[in-house]
């Protein structure tokens, strides 16, 4: 499954005018890239309400990975990471870790600006992703290949 995290982007769409959710294309492209289904894509708002229902929507499904790209930053408004850790029962604190590593190569010290997290609930993978396409894309290269290994696991 997986939900882009945007404001900007919501409004476009529900004020029906054209936009494109590139960190969402990247996130479907390298998991079926990897050989993983994405069943379910949604686009929601920086709200508190809009990203648990998501989150809900998918512990409560049959997906074992939630890919959440967006809402990682420093804004007032991105609470991505706030709203989904009360859901975590385990935080892979390596996950941010690497994704801010791997960032410094590409974008030097604004790496450290995301706030990238991982972890498991119920069983199944939750990854928060920065929303520019091209973390979401070093992100995915990082760990898509990880992700049935730590679904296994995750699930006991």
């Amino acid at each position: 499954m997986v939900v882009t995290v945007s404001t900007s982007r919501y409004a476009k769409m529900k004020g029906g005018a054209d936009f494109t959710d590139e960190a969402g294309d990247v996130a479907v492209s390298a998991a079926e890239g990897d050989g993983h289904s994405v069943t379910r894509r949604s686009l929601v708002s920086d709200d508190r309400t809009m990203i648990r229902r998501e989150v809900k929507r998918f512990l409560a499904g049959h997906d074992d990975v939630l890919l959440m790209a967006g809402g990682t930053g420093l804004s007032p408004r991105d609470i991505t990471v706030e709203t989904v850790k009360p859901f975590l029962e385990k935080e892979l604190e390596g996950f941010g870790e690497l994704v801010r590593r791997l960032g410094y190569d590409e974008v030097g010290s604004a790496a450290a600006l995301t706030r990238a997290t991982a972890g498991v609930a119920a069983g199944k993978l939750i990854v928060c992703m920065p929303g520019s396409p091209d973390a979401v894309r070093t992100a995915m290269a990082a760990f898509v290949g990880e992700f049935p290994h730590m679904v296994f696991i995750a699930g006991g």
